[in-house]
């Protein structure tokens, strides 16, 4: 059964900092890519950032300088930096894995960054 759980979510005011992590588990977790999602009321679910399995990172353009995504295959976790949060950063973070033959979603962590 996979299993992903995220922590780290808090309310900072602009400018501040925060990690979230993301612990996996039921899954190889070194061979998947693993996908940082944010919910905003209002608006579609957004693709924030990527780490593939070779390490690889990608980023949304808005948080792309801000944000730094990362993983260490020992816990089965993935993690993201996130630097001079707006207020528009915003949101329920989720990280995603997509196991055959659907996406897996953990039960997302909230960010509130207040001006």
């Amino acid at each position: 059964q996979v299993q992903l759980v995220e922590s780290g979510g808090d309310s900072v005011q602009a400018g501040g900092s925060l990690r979230l992590s993301c612990v996996a588990s039921g899954i190889n977790f070194p061979i998947f890519k693993i996908n940082w999602y944010r919910q905003t009321p209002g608006k579609d679910r957004e693709l924030v950032a990527t780490i593939s399995n070779g390490g690889t990172t990608s980023y949304e353009a808005s948080v792309k300088g801000r944000f730094i995504v990362s993983r260490d295959n020992a816990k089965n976790a993935a993690y993201l930096q996130m630097t001079s949060l707006k207020p528009e950063d915003t949101g329920i973070y989720f990280c995603t894995v997509h196991y055959y033959p659907i996406d897996h979603f953990g039960q997302g962590t909230q960010v509130t960054v207040s001006s």
